[in-house]
């Protein structure tokens, strides 16, 4: 092992000490740890400037196969800017959405169909969370379900936890079923070249399947909890409508339409020939264009934090992808398993999942594409079958605890800020066993499906 590989994996593991300790941001700890490893890694150990402007990777941006691709496969390492780009856009998007009332409005709509009954609205809740998911970013998902829920708990007096955590829970799960619904399955689609609809056909299957097995489950662990008295006729009549929560009646079914065009874009994307980074930017323009005046407010929400998050990020994946490490890294996990596919499957998921529930699983999951082509070499069958272990290992897994994942974090945070703290204890008691049971699903779904016949 060379000293520039053994300076890389310092760096790395600080960086997710560091991460996980959160006394500083993420996004300082990974740019900072990102230009160590430009500079003590490329410029002093290795001395290679080619190889540090190739994980700067700025120069694919302006290439025509990072706007539109024909289908050939084009090698990339270190900042994965399709990736940085497609969030953003989908970012200045969600922001465009919230502005006029979009979440809220869909909330006490559904809320009001089933005229606000407890258990009704706590299985809505969780096809909402599992379906909006699947489009928008889970924390965005918790953040307006977590606050309708705990307003509808007041009302109707019953305890919002258990409806809550149900619903962190269908979000990671929604967000495995495709291409943009989780950070790591737009790192595995980008790099693996995998299209919106690949997921739907591969983690979209297991996702729903695993979806029927947690609603019974969290029906018949929480029913109890959630038994809330009744609204009269009269008391629902006294619910403000729906449609008082949109705040922009042009502005709504301008969003509208972009959210469904957005969808229809990543949909045909593969056959469209349109990468993930232009449908990106060209939804964030228009976006901004149709909203005016509000561009500054829309503007002011995107989260930048997690862009500058995952610019860092790459860059360290990339030092230890540059030195070999990965490749030393897959050799071993090769090694472990031979030619048993089935072993080396379950040890991708249930790695993953682990993992993923103590530390992010975005850099997780990073660190994992890389080996995961090493480990499959020249067959394809076996790299996606490796990549759909990898993105329910990681999707799934950070919902075993309370900082497994940022949509965990969201919603216990505002569940605890009114009035109703959820200790790790709780959390872990109903939320693992639920975690294990769609890994279980997962291993057992991926075996069958896929390993059989390789």
């Amino acid at each position: 092992m060379t000293v520039a590989s053994i300076v890389a994996i310092v760096i790395f593991v600080a960086m997710f000490v560091m991460i996980i300790m959160d006394k500083i941001e993420k996004h300082y700890v990974t740019l900072g740890c990102g230009a160590l490893t430009l500079i003590a890694v490329f410029g002093v150990c290795m001395q290679d400037f080619k190889a540090m402007w190739r994980t700067i990777n700025i120069s694919s941006i302006f290439t025509l196969e990072f706007w539109h691709t024909s289908g050939a496969e084009t090698e990339s390492s270190g900042i994965d800017w399709a990736t940085i780009l497609f969030l953003g856009g989908m970012m200045v998007m969600v922001e465009g959405m919230a502005r006029v009332g979009f979440f809220n409005w869909l909330c006490r709509k559904i809320a009001n169909f089933v005229h606000y009954k407890t258990i009704p609205i706590f299985f809505a809740f969780m096809a909402m969370s599992f379906v909006l998911a699947m489009f928008i970013d889970s924390i965005t998902v918790i953040l307006f379900l977590a606050s309708v829920t705990i307003e509808l708990s007041r009302l109707l007096k019953f305890n919002p936890v258990p409806m809550i955590m149900s619903e962190i829970f269908c979000a990671n799960l929604g967000g495995s079923a495709t291409m943009c619904g989780d950070p790591p399955n737009i790192i595995i689609g980008s790099n693996l070249h995998y299209s919106f609809m690949n997921f739907v056909e591969n983690t979209g299957l297991a996702a729903l399947i695993s979806f029927i097995f947690i609603v019974a489950y969290f029906y018949l662990v929480m029913k109890k909890e959630l038994e809330g008295s009744a609204p009269s006729e009269e008391d629902i009549a006294k619910m403000p409508a729906p449609e008082t929560f949109i705040t922009d009646k042009n502005g709504f079914i301008v969003s509208t339409i972009i959210f469904f065009c957005a969808v229809a874009l990543l949909i045909t994307h593969s056959a469209t020939g349109l990468t993930v980074a232009f449908i990106g930017v060209v939804i964030a323009i228009i976006t901004l264009i149709t909203s005016g005046k509000h561009i500054p407010e829309i503007l002011k929400g995107v989260d930048y934090k997690t862009l500058l998050f995952f610019t860092g990020l790459f860059i360290v994946v990339g030092g230890l992808e540059e030195t070999g490490v990965l490749e030393v890294i897959a050799g071993f996990i090769s090694k472990v398993c031979g030619d048993n596919y089935y072993m080396m499957a379950t040890i991708i998921i249930w790695v993953s999942g682990i993992a993923s529930a103590f530390i992010d699983n975005i850099p997780f999951a990073a660190t994992m594409v890389p080996v995961i082509k090493e480990l499959a070499g020249t067959s394809d069958p076996l790299l996606a079958t490796l990549a759909w272990s990898l993105a329910m290992g990681t999707d799934v897994g950070g919902s075993a605890t309370p900082i497994g994942a940022s949509a965990n974090v969201v919603g216990t945070s505002a569940a605890a800020k009114a009035g109703h703290p959820i200790g790790w204890g709780e959390y872990c008691k109903k939320m693992a066993p639920a975690t294990i049971i769609v890994m279980l699903v997962s291993t057992i779904y991926i075996c069958i499906r896929y390993v059989t016949a390789l």
